[in-house]
């Protein structure tokens, strides 16, 4: 059996699972979030229940991913539905955020669109052409104490109000998204104040970091894959371009399984909920490598691909 056979036998959606995963993962995220602002004055209490929520937001985040796959449910309906109502609470406007990931689905590995990744990533030789000021740019970008924080602020509250291709893809749904979520901030505050507001800011942010992290570890590694056509090769760029990171099962559940990447890009049509499963019972001589977390940080430590050697490499000394 080849893997596109061996992966088709888990790329049936399960309404029973979907419902437990999406209406499960929203009744954390409000329960927690509701400790958080209750505790408020109990610090013991208030930190690990916004951790909590943190985790179901990035955990809401990736079930909107799935829908925007059609893998969640079992219908297409049922899956643009539950991507729209989830959008509010991702920031993500359903629509724009869809056709964005399906343009990086088909660009994944591909050094002449790389404008369709998440995360920018320069060659060696462009590196060397570049500029001081580019050069500049590009350290401060790529320097993890500024890509992860400023970069999850700058990503959920600012550039998810008009994202790329909004034009294209859906400016009046982006419009109406923001409002709504105008709107529920407005009804937190009248339910439970600045205070609540705030909590509810700080712990989001904390959600995003943690979500940046992940996109950066996603693609971003020293065996990784980029190349141009016609020699791109898309099932080595799904696999190989794409990891899959060993943190526990306990942190796969916390984040949808959404770390097990190689295996969604080769076929993104296996949800959430059967992903683990998929991967963990694959043969061991096919080889698919699994990052460890001391290896993950590492990766932080990569910076450009050199289309010599064909890897990610840290900057010039």
């Amino acid at each position: 059996m080849d893997l596109r056979t061996y992966t088709r036998q888990y790329a049936t959606p399960d309404n029973r699972l979907a419902s437990l995963s999406y209406f499960g993962t929203f009744a954390v995220y409000f329960t927690a979030l509701g400790v958080a602002i209750s505790q408020s004055d109990t610090w013991y209490l208030m930190w690990p229940a916004g951790v909590v929520f943190a985790f179901a937001a990035v955990r809401l985040y990736v079930l909107q991913h799935d829908t925007g796959h059609h893998s969640l449910f079992e219908t297409r309906r049922q899956n643009e539905w539950a991507g729209h109502a989830l959008s509010p609470f991702t920031f993500a406007p359903f629509e724009v955020m869809k056709q964005n990931h399906n343009l990086h689905h088909a660009n994944v590995g591909n050094l002449e669109h790389r404008e369709t990744g998440e995360i920018h990533t320069m060659t060696v030789a462009e590196w060397d052409r570049a500029g001081v000021a580019e050069r500049l740019f590009y350290r401060l970008y790529r320097n993890p104490f500024v890509l992860v924080p400023l970069g999850a602020a700058f990503t959920y509250f600012i550039r998810y109000r008009w994202p790329k291709n909004t034009v294209q893809f859906g400016m009046w749904q982006v419009l109406a998204h923001n409002l709504v979520i105008i709107a529920l901030l407005y009804v937190l505050y009248v339910i439970a104040g600045s205070e609540g507001l705030l909590i509810w800011l700080g712990f989001s942010f904390l959600g995003g970091m943690i979500g940046v992290f992940l996109v950066y570890l996603q693609h971003n590694f020293e065996d990784t894959y980029w190349d141009r056509r016609p020699d791109l090769k898309p099932q080595i760029a799904a696999l190989q371009g794409s990891s899959c990171l060993d943190f526990g099962w306990f942190f796969d559940f916390a984040v949808a399984n959404i770390t097990l990447h190689d295996i969604h890009h080769f076929n993104a049509r296996i949800p959430s909920y059967r992903l683990r499963q998929c991967h963990h019972n694959m043969p061991e001589d096919w080889g698919l490598r699994r990052i460890k977390f001391a290896e993950a940080i590492r990766a932080l430590g990569l910076k450009l691909w050199d289309e010599e050697a064909k890897r990610l490499v840290p900057f010039p000394k």
